[in-house]
């Protein structure tokens, strides 16, 4: 539903985010340097032409020592959440500092480091300007309809005073733009905010504009559904479904740990993704992707996986991130359990919610698991290492990837499967991987005290009773193939692979592209590569006839594995003429299915894991 609301019904209120300012585990800079003296820093964000996609901000501070003749400013060059040094400072320009109406020199010291001069003066403002014309989750947009900003990518922090509250005070181009945002308003003020430190101000993401507003509630606590962009969502179905998920995961921890919840929604033409935070979340979808019920699930799923890190990952944290850095990569091998263990249980949440049926969860399953069987990374690139790679790797994609690394969100999604279904055998399901989460609630969460990777492995072990050294040095440490036949087979499953008999496997991807036949991606060690096809190429011909994307399949199926055909192609605009030989055809689909006839023990073992007989999934 369309609501015009006044200026200060358009954030939300104050007294649901009263809470107590949390001190910083002895030993981390927040502790170190409270001795330093509370400044008073004040930012005003203004957007007076938003077509130009220009943030204009002002930043204000009180108090700055005397003794102290300079003051630096840095800004983030990543943001929590998404690994990779996105330097955002690349985005600012026309910066400028002044003290009493005077201009003070400032200089550059490094990439994203502002050197000021105060000449004797205990506060200044500085003013800048950052374009913003990127819509994702973790980047800044303006444009005539809204302003969506995180924090890190928009503001700087003063080096040692990290701990101190920041204002926040939004100056709207139009009397009509609302204004969400976690964070509290400041009392006896209009459309200015508090944070309480600036890790929380980087928590807290900023909607500004035209956009729609759905409170409602769940566990007893307020909550609110803000949706920017036109498309086929209907609220009517999807807040009930979203109060599922969130009754089904509180379920899990025994309660809800903030006081008020914010889920902002972009709609966009292809978008996917969401970024976490403690008391929010930014979500991106395609517009039109509510009505098919697969897209809707892959929504659903998108909802329960960025909720989830509410607990795992913003509050359960790995050691390196529990003191955030915020120049440089925060390097950890434990993003497998942060991102992948997320990923195994935003597919089963749903399934638990009552959302979607057995055989929806495991025809989801078994489509994570055909990800992960056909790509040849998973072969190279170890789980722990693809965590702690992270920052130069996942998020930096090229037409070798898939030969050379393996997602930890997938491998660390189907690691978690196995260990779940391995301490739900061990204890006839009266222990899982959730026995698991709450124990690192317990002992890490609720403190916020960073996690090591020997002490989540004794957790785990821990709570299946079991020494996991030999699983954790081959599934996590290595690259042995993960035995899903094993771990499926006491619950009457097995994984059944389907091969196009037909098809003999050339291994290569083809995408009509400009009115050419474009090689998206060649596998390591197959036909194609042999013969010197490489990403970037045109194929032209096979046998000496023409051939298209489209056609490619239908063309092999014209073979059988050991003929031996002649492929032309263009290679940096020279034309070759390559002999190769087909190959076996591969696996293009797996699937998780029940065993002929399954014993009382698996019956009772797949009962008691997901509620339902072995013969639902049997059944027409």
């Amino acid at each position: 539903m369309n609501r015009e609301e006044s200026e200060l019904e358009q954030a939300l209120p104050i007294e649901s985010f009263q809470k107590e300012v949390r001190l910083e585990p002895e030993g981390t800079l927040g502790s170190s340097v409270r001795s330093q003296p509370t400044l008073q820093i004040e930012y005003e964000v203004a957007m007076p032409e938003p077509e130009t996609h220009l943030f204009e901000v002002s930043l204000q501070v009180r108090g700055w020592p005397p003794s102290r003749p300079y003051l630096d400013l840095k800004m983030p060059v990543w943001t929590p959440g998404s690994y990779l040094v996105r330097e955002y400072a690349r985005h600012l320009q026309d910066f400028a500092a002044l003290a009493g109406g005077s201009p003070l020199p400032w200089r550059k010291l490094g990439k994203n480091h502002w050197r000021v001069d105060l000449q004797g003066q205990n506060g200044l403002t500085v003013t800048y300007r950052v374009f913003a014309n990127e819509l994702t989750v973790r980047t800044n947009h303006l444009d005539g309809s809204h302003g969506y900003f995180n924090g890190a990518a928009l503001f700087f922090y003063i080096p040692g005073h990290e701990w101190c509250p920041i204002q926040v005070a939004i100056a709207p181009p139009y009397p009509h733009w609302q204004i969400a945002t976690a964070l509290p308003l400041v009392p006896g003020t209009v459309n200015t905010f508090l944070a309480k430190d600036f890790d929380t101000l980087v928590d807290s993401p900023f909607e500004v504009g035209i956009h729609q507003t759905y409170p409602f509630e769940a566990q007893g606590k307020p909550h609110q559904l803000t949706v920017w962009g036109e498309g086929n969502l209907e609220p009517s179905r999807l807040i009930p479904d979203m109060q599922k998920i969130i009754q089904t995961e509180a379920d899990i921890f025994g309660g809800l740990p903030y006081d008020r919840y914010l889920f902002l929604l972009h709609l966009s033409s292809q978008g996917f993704g969401g970024l976490e935070h403690k008391d929010s979340c930014s979500l991106i979808y395609q517009r039109f992707g509510f009505r098919n019920p697969e897209k809707y699930h892959r929504f659903i799923q998108l909802v329960a996986h960025e909720f989830f890190h509410l607990w795992n990952v913003k509050r359960i944290r790995p050691k390196a991130l529990e003191v955030f850095d915020y120049e440089q990569e925060n390097y950890t091998p434990s993003l497998w359990f942060s991102e992948g263990t997320t990923s195994f249980y935003d597919l089963v949440i749903p399934y638990r919610a009552g959302i979607y049926d057995v055989r929806t969860y495991l025809g989801a399953l078994s489509k994570e698991i055909t990800r992960f069987l056909t790509t040849p990374g998973r072969k190279v690139q170890p789980l722990s290492e693809s965590s702690f790679d992270a920052w130069i790797k996942l998020y930096r994609q090229d037409a070798n990837s898939p030969n050379s690394q393996m997602s930890y969100y997938l491998k660390g999604e189907m690691v978690s499967l196995l260990l779940d279904l391995l301490i739900r055998e061990r204890h006839e399901n009266r222990r899982s991987l959730d026995d698991v989460m709450r124990q690192m609630w317990e002992r890490f969460g609720k403190s916020e005290v960073g996690f090591t990777p020997a002490e989540l492995q004794r957790v785990i072990e821990a709570v299946a009773e079991v020494d996991l050294s030999e699983f954790f040095a081959r599934y996590l440490d290595s690259t042995d193939e993960l035995p899903f036949d094993q771990f499926l087979a006491p619950f009457g499953l097995k994984l059944q692979s389907e091969v196009d008999e037909g098809l003999p496997f050339l291994g290569c991807q083809v995408k009509t592209e400009y009115g050419r036949e474009a090689i998206k991606f060649v596998e390591y060690g197959s036909p194609a590569q042999q013969a010197g096809m490489d990403a970037g190429d045109e194929l032209l011909a096979i046998d000496g006839i023409r051939v298209t994307a489209e056609q490619l399949n239908e063309r092999l199926r014209d073979y059988r594995p050991g003929d031996t055909l002649q492929v032309a192609f263009f290679h940096q605009d020279e034309l070759y003429l390559r002999s190769l030989t087909l190959a076996e055809p591969r696996p293009t689909r797996y699937q998780i299915v029940p065993v002929e006839q399954a014993n009382a023990s698996q019956e009772q073992h797949f009962q008691g894991w997901l509620g339902t007989s072995l013969a639902a999934l049997r059944s027409p």
